[in-house]
């Protein structure tokens, strides 16, 4: 009874650091682009925002899929086309990016969530390479050249998103609906129906939920929002290529949430982060990026199981136990 009421004298103070460290980071955020070449901000944020949606699959369901790459590039596509053929505002573009990868997740998952573990990952890689051979065969996707020179435009006709502190600050704000999304999903009683049918899939179906459909609820959310950093990827660097839906980009997305640490909020965006900063800073030298990535990678599973965060995390949680 003691302990319980210590735990729930403790409640209010981890609120209250949550919020105080929510708001320094939003602050450090708001900050950074004075700092920080924006474009490579940009680009943090919109991989950041992928791998927590590809991290609400696998770290809150327990669903490890290969095909993300599809929802990604294919709202990239969506977004690209809409923008430059169609002539749409860049806002209304990215909303029918995150539709059509909606879409799609409804089908891929409605074919894949009738199987586990490995099979429902080699189903999801299958259906991805099967969009990425449309994506190459289509004529509005341009094949291998892919849709160059997206016009930025101007948000709802007002924000001229070529200024690049313009385009900064509202690819910031996508990010910030998009993490806030994940995390009341996270912690609403959906998500903690998520959490129990990762933990025991058996119990939660005895105990009469229909865990089918909340399996496929999780996998079109976390589409549309792989698809909502695809399409603001699109407007934000200006082009849609083949890169976005190939395997590879699936493969990306598992590095950055496993470095980071998968079943955390927070530790895919620092796994992006750190991948993509290791990218641009090494792109100009001679030592390949993807070997040090690698080499990196294996250490992180040798010393780091739970990604960087989660055993940063593990430690918190051992020193304040030992302290108690």
């Amino acid at each position: 009874m003691a302990v319980g009421t210590e735990y729930l004298a403790e409640q209010p103070k981890l609120r209250t650091s949550a919020i105080v460290l929510g708001a320094i980071a939003i602050a450090a955020l708001l900050a950074a682009p004075f700092f920080f070449y924006p474009v490579l901000l940009m680009s943090i944020l919109c991989f950041a925002l992928f791998a927590c949606a590809f991290n609400l699959l696998i770290g809150y369901v327990g669903l490890l899929s290969f095909g993300h790459a599809a929802f990604f590039g294919g709202a990239a596509y969506f977004t690209a086309h809409a923008a430059k053929v169609w002539g749409w505002e860049p806002l209304a573009a990215i909303l029918l990016g995150v539709a059509g990868a909606a879409a799609m997740g409804l089908v891929m998952g409605f074919l894949a969530i009738r199987r586990q573990g490995i099979y429902f990952a080699m189903i999801t890689l299958a259906l991805s390479q099967m969009f990425a051979f449309i994506c190459l065969q289509v004529p509005f996707t341009h094949g291998e050249d892919g849709i160059q020179g997206v016009p930025r435009g101007h948000l709802l006709g007002i924000i001229d998103l070529n200024q690049p502190l313009a385009m900064y600050y509202v690819t910031l704000a996508i990010f910030l609906f998009g993490f806030f999304a994940i995390w009341r999903i996270v912690h609403s009683p959906f998500g903690n129906i998520l959490k129990a049918i990762r933990e025991n899939e058996r119990r939660a179906v005895s105990l009469g939920y229909r865990v089918d459909r909340y399996k496929l609820g999780a996998f079109v959310m976390s589409a549309a929002l792989a698809g909502l950093a695809g399409g603001t990827k699109a407007i934000v660097f200006q082009f849609a290529t083949l890169t976005d839906v190939q395997w590879q980009m699936s493969g990306e997305v598992i590095l950055m949430t496993l470095l980071g640490g998968i079943g955390t909020l927070i530790g895919p965006i620092v796994g992006a982060s750190l991948v993509i900063a290791l990218q641009n800073y090494l792109a100009a030298s001679d030592f390949p990026v993807t070997v040090l990535i690698g080499i990196i990678f294996v250490i992180c599973v040798l010393l780091f199981r739970r990604g960087i965060v989660g055993e940063i995390l593990e430690f918190t949680k051992r020193r304040s136990k030992g302290a108690a």
